[in-house]
């Protein structure tokens, strides 16, 4: 299953469109005024589905990841002096490549590829998340929106 997706135009917070590869709207993600990145997701039907939240005041960034209003687990920035590395603590995934760049896997315990991320070129910039199990994709797009909302709060 391959989800794209495309930050909105002019908005005053975070939001996405997520398309499948048909150009159906999987899931919109809208940005919350809040301390700390707020991103509520609702499926294609408006139906709040999950959300991720930072946390404050701890020394590298954590975010929560919720699905519904039940806590699923966290992805949190470890301290390294070269390659920036995420500790996530979600069914035993870890993050395997460069994610600066947007080319990464999120892969399991035993080294088994749940999605892979890439960015693909065009008028805008456009994240391409090609999961294997569709019961993945939610999980996995939280992971992705959390990395980019730790790279956007490095550039300010």
């Amino acid at each position: 299953m391959k989800l794209l997706f495309k930050q909105r135009m002019f908005s005053w917070f975070d939001s996405y469109d997520i398309y499948d590869e048909n150009g159906n709207t999987m899931y919109v993600v809208k940005g919350e005024l809040s301390w700390g990145h707020l991103l509520r997701i609702y499926d294609a039907n408006g139906n709040d589905v999950g959300h991720i939240q930072e946390k404050i005041l701890t020394f590298l960034p954590k975010f929560e990841m919720y699905i519904g209003n039940n806590y699923a687990g966290c992805i949190s920035k470890e301290f390294s002096f070269f390659m920036p590395k995420f500790h996530i603590d979600y069914n035993g995934w870890q993050v395997d490549g460069d994610w600066l760049e947007w080319d990464y896997s999120i892969i399991n315990s035993s080294g088994m590829n749940i999605a892979h991320v890439s960015k693909e070129l065009n008028w805008t910039d456009t994240y391409v998340i090609d999961v294997l199990d569709p019961q993945d994709a939610l999980c996995a797009l939280m992971l992705v929106l959390a990395i980019d909302a730790e790279k956007c709060s490095r550039k300010n």
